[in-house]
């Protein structure tokens, strides 16, 4: 069992799936940049994060709940639960629901923090979590995710690996890639093309420009 300030924000999944980097920088040295990406994602979910819910007979939907695992180590915040009620007044099944601005991945990004969802509510309400559900604006429509053995496997090695790298506390060196830099709302304060392998902190060399810039002024 996990601490309270242990436990890994479930948002931390997608940064590292996507980049090791970005989750360095954003987890790690606390920095962030907003883009048209990240904007449209925050407004998204400011839309479905407000705690409120719906209900009639055995069916209950639960809006931006906060959810935890002590078990696992994960904290975060679901968009979306659908409660199948027992008719004893217990919960029979939970499927958490995801919103994403943008369409549907190959890749595991999405799948991975939705997992980790179902993680917190299987502790939460004592019952497994077979499936997830992700729903893409731009497609208007949800894809329906098998929380299944491969995809939990992946997720609890990820939360693995952030913790080795919170625990060096050390940013993983910026390599270029055109498909994930270009798309990274990080991409001025990573300099992945002049960081090179260095593995370089953003917060050091932000320091060591405003150490200079006073050098020149004369403070």
């Amino acid at each position: 069992m996990y601490c309270e300030d242990d436990l890994v924000p479930i948002s931390a999944l997608q940064h590292i799936l996507f980049c090791e980097r970005q989750y360095a920088l954003i987890h790690i040295e606390q920095v962030w940049e907003e883009n048209r990406f990240t904007a449209e994602g925050k407004v998204l979910h400011e839309r479905v994060d407000v705690e409120h819910h719906e209900s009639r007979r055995l069916f209950r939907q639960e809006y931006g709940i906060a959810v935890r695992s002590l078990e696992r180590g994960l904290i975060g915040k679901c968009d979306l639960v659908e409660l199948h009620l027992a008719p004893n007044g217990g919960v029979a099944d939970a499927v958490p629901v995801e919103f994403k601005r943008g369409r549907n991945k190959e890749e595991d990004v999405d799948r991975v923090q939705l997992c980790a969802q179902a993680f917190c509510l299987e502790e939460t309400f004592k019952v497994p979590v077979a499936v997830g559900q992700l729903y893409y604006l731009q497609e208007h429509r949800r894809t329906t995710v098998d929380i299944d053995g491969p995809l939990r496997a992946k997720t609890m090695e990820l939360v693995a690996r952030i913790r080795q790298l919170q625990s060096a506390g050390t940013t993983p060196p910026a390599v270029y890639e055109k498909r994930t830099c270009d798309r990274c709302s990080l991409l001025e304060l990573c300099m992945p093309e002049s960081a090179g392998s260095g593995g370089k902190r953003v917060d050091r060399f932000v320091q060591s420009q405003i150490r200079a810039t006073r050098e020149e002024c004369g403070q």
